[in-house]
């Protein structure tokens, strides 16, 4: 007999890996999830809104990595470096970051536990609350909200950060959240890594902020048009604006531009020019009135000269 240990795998088992291994080559997407303190409700639920989208397993992690290690992609290898436990792995054809999108959709608020780390800043506002005068005040003080009576209710005065983030939650923190029901938390599963196997790409950073970057979108679109006009770039949203710009600025430039050397030669040669045209055009027509004055008085002196002849009688 030999010395050497033999490894049984169950059937089972075997199943298993050639059904993930088959995942792995047909599917576009490979999906790893958080799914850590997630209810077994909640899992179910979540799994069955996926459904016609994505297939959901959570095998053991080392009949996994056996199903990774049998593919002959070298590149999906990398999945193994973010297997732990307390993971989903999905499998889709849907692209990496709509498949992330769904699971960011279906996750839910949750109230804090003590000793989970603040994700962000938790704030409460100020504004009424439900609360009516007693212990609530001390519990409410406790964390350094400042609090008055109005209408038989506690009212909260100002803004004030209880836990920043980043900080452990205590249990003053947590019992006062939980009393005016804040729920900084959300639950559900949450997208680590992902591969494409068509595209063979890996992407290790697979968070999606729909609602940052939707305001990014915004604050984008808000400048484009204003950049668009300052850069001169011409299209049928700029078009008008543009030309506006040019005819500012050519007015503009009309009241700061210098006469130049030439132009002012050129005004004066025209300025003496005209007179003397003037001038002859003048004693032209001077000379015609005076030519027709002594054409005229010739005639008339003619007549006078005539009628003078004539004897007295006659001219009677």
């Amino acid at each position: 007999m030999s010395g050497e240990k033999s490894t049984h795998v169950s059937e089972k088992k075997k199943k298993i890996v050639a059904e993930l291994a088959d995942l792995i080559k047909t599917k576009k997407t490979v999906l790893i999830a958080s799914i850590k303190n997630l209810p077994a409700a909640m899992f179910q639920d979540i799994s069955k809104k996926l459904r016609g989208k994505a297939i959901v397993k959570v095998p053991k992690k080392n009949l996994i990595l056996r199903a990774i290690e049998s593919s002959a992609d070298k590149e999906v290898k990398k999945l193994e470096e973010v297997i732990k436990s307390d993971v989903a792995i999905l499998f889709s054809d849907l692209d990496s970051f709509e498949l992330a999108g769904e699971l960011l959709d279906n996750k839910s608020p949750a109230k804090a536990k003590v000793g989970q780390e603040a994700p962000e800043d938790i704030v409460v506002q100020a504004g009424p609350t439900d609360l009516v005068p007693g212990p609530a005040i001390s519990e409410l003080g406790s964390v350094g909200l400042q609090v008055q009576v109005e209408n038989g209710k506690l009212t909260i005065k100002e803004d004030r950060i209880i836990v920043k983030g980043g900080e452990v939650i205590k249990e003053n923190a947590a019992d006062v959240m939980s009393k005016l029901d804040i729920k900084p938390f959300s639950i559900g599963f949450i997208p680590l890594c992902a591969f494409d196997t068509k595209e063979k790409k890996f992407y290790a950073e697979i968070n999606i902020d729909k609602e940052g970057t939707l305001e990014k979108l915004k604050d984008a679109h808000g400048r484009a048009l204003p950049f668009a006009v300052e850069v001169g770039y011409p299209s049928e949203d700029t078009i008008s604006f543009l030309i506006g710009k040019g005819h500012s600025h050519a007015k503009a430039l009309e009241g700061l531009a210098p006469v130049e050397e030439g132009s002012k030669e050129e005004g004066k040669e025209e300025s003496k020019e005209a007179p003397a045209e003037d001038a002859v055009e003048k004693a032209a027509a001077d000379e015609k009135t005076d030519g027709e004055v002594k054409e005229v008085s010739a005639e008339e002196g003619k007549d006078n000269q005539t009628q003078s002849d004539k004897p007295e009688g006659e001219n009677k």
